[in-house]
């Protein structure tokens, strides 16, 4: 059930890995496409424009609690590519205590504070309740958030990329069918389109959690091994934090951009969260080769085989430029088609909705090929031990879109909100490509002899220095 990635052609064993994680992503993907197509279809531009508006500070949380579980399976990547079942099961048990810790803390915090957040945000009156129902919810089901992701990210630190896509699966009819009968069958609107998610993704969860326990006899527990260990957590949070934070200092900068959208009208609002969907869906392929590559250097890390993270990275940089390639002449010719899946034609403004969508989509597609690198060089600096750059990287995509957001979008309206992301993601490759460079040297002069005679490092974090 597991696979080792420190042996063998990196080209090879990086599209076997990335390909279940990409279908698992479009799966995921899925479920939240359709709940903005059952939004925006049956319940309005309105609606959709309501579930739109949460966007960036549903990314600023979500996206914490992804990074968080993200960077607790590296250290499991790690010692599963030094042979050590024992330590890499004490890290498992930690990584599970620690996310429990941080559901009840993080589930709490936003319950209590999310109104106030889109008040800031200066979220349009017509709009805030929709929008206030939708996000709480959300923000009340992080629980299954912590609970999916990190099964689902231990499960591809040990080689296996195939299963969480299967219970994605299952999650996904299961989201569309709740849709149906939530927002139809019991008019529960958005709030229904929100129970949906939580519930398929709890659902998606629990089935990772007992397969698990059926399937992987390799994570079976000693009484000794699940017990608290303040150093193992230590070291989970050296990875996990900085990972968290590198997605939530990034969503600064969205939440910045999405109140200058805000600025604009309803109108816009909507425009923006069709063509997020699409771009969404698109950008599956470049976040599967995120998740793959910060598997594949934990792995050749923990294995001290150094001399394989470049070869990965040259790789999986290939199948990023064709896959940007073929998304971009799929925009060119799709885009107002794709647009349509989102908006419902007899409205008043469709044909300006459509044309604004459309614009944002072509413009994000442009730029598709510095996205993959973001994804690509980021996950492997940090699957390499290296979190705090991460949230580098992340200050510079903030900085980019808050300019962007502050500066253009008063002065040259919407087409300058279309260029924010962009942006971001040109300025952070300025950075991750020469960071990753100065990583491996680092690696490399910390253990300086041949990959096949190191012996295995432990985490980069345990080393003086090492990650700073």
């Amino acid at each position: 059930m597991t696979k080792d990635l420190t042996t063998g052609s990196p080209m090879r064993l990086i599209l076997g890995f990335a390909l279940p994680t990409l279908f698992g992503m479009l799966f995921q993907q899925l479920y939240n496409m359709v709940d903005a197509m059952i939004v925006g279809k049956l319940l309005g531009s309105a609606a959709l424009a309501a579930v739109g508006s949460t966007g960036s500070i549903n990314f600023f949380v979500i996206g914490f609690c992804m990074g968080v579980c993200g960077g607790f399976a590296i250290p499991v990547a790690q010692r599963m590519g030094a042979g050590e079942p024992s330590k890499m099961r004490r890290y498992v048990a930690n990584a599970a205590w620690l996310s429990v810790v941080f559901s009840i803390v993080l589930t709490t915090a936003t319950g209590l504070l999310c109104r106030r957040i889109l008040t800031a945000m200066h979220t349009p009156a017509d709009i805030f309740d929709s929008a206030y129902a939708y996000i709480f919810i959300i923000f009340m089901g992080i629980p299954t958030t912590f609970l999916y992701n990190l099964l689902a990210g231990i499960i591809r630190s040990l080689g296996d990329s195939r299963t969480p896509v299967y219970f994605l699966a299952l999650s996904s009819m299961l989201n569309i069918l709740l849709d149906f009968a939530l927002i139809l069958g019991f008019q529960a609107g958005v709030a229904g389109a929100a129970i949906a998610t939580v519930a398929s993704q709890g659902v998606s969860g629990l089935a990772c959690l007992l397969y698990m326990v059926k399937k992987y006899p390799i994570l079976h527990m000693a009484r000794e091994e699940r017990r608290l260990d303040l150093h193992a957590c230590g070291v989970l949070c050296a990875m996990g934090i900085p990972m968290g934070l590198q997605y939530s200092i990034t969503a600064i900068g969205s939440i910045v951009l999405q109140s200058s959208v805000n600025a604009l009208g309803s109108l816009y609002v909507a425009a923006v969260a069709a063509g997020a969907k699409v771009y969404q869906l698109l950008a599956c392929p470049f976040d599967a080769m995120g998740a793959t590559m910060a598997t594949y250097c934990g792995q050749n890390v923990g294995a001290c085989r150094l001399d394989r993270l470049g070869q990965g990275i040259r790789a999986c940089s290939l199948l990023g430029l064709a896959c940007s390639a073929a998304g971009l002449c799929a925009m060119l010719a799709f885009a107002p088609q794709c647009a349509m899946l989102f908006l419902d034609s007899s409205e008043l403004d469709a044909a300006l909705l459509v044309e604004l969508t459309s614009r944002y989509i072509v413009i994000q597609s442009f730029f598709f090929f510095p996205l993959s690198l973001v994804n690509i060089v980021r996950f492997s600096i940090q699957g390499m031990g290296f979190g705090p750059f991460a949230i580098l990287a992340g200050v510079l995509e903030m900085a980019a879109r808050t300019g962007v957001a502050l500066l253009l979008v008063p002065a040259f309206g919407y087409t300058a909100a279309c260029f924010a992301s962009p942006a971001a993601w040109v300025c952070a490759d300025l950075f991750l490509l020469p960071a990753s460079a100065a990583c491996t040297a680092k690696l490399r002069r910390l253990y300086p002899n041949s990959p096949e005679e190191s012996p295995a490092p432990p985490p980069v974090p345990l080393k003086a220095g090492a990650g700073r």
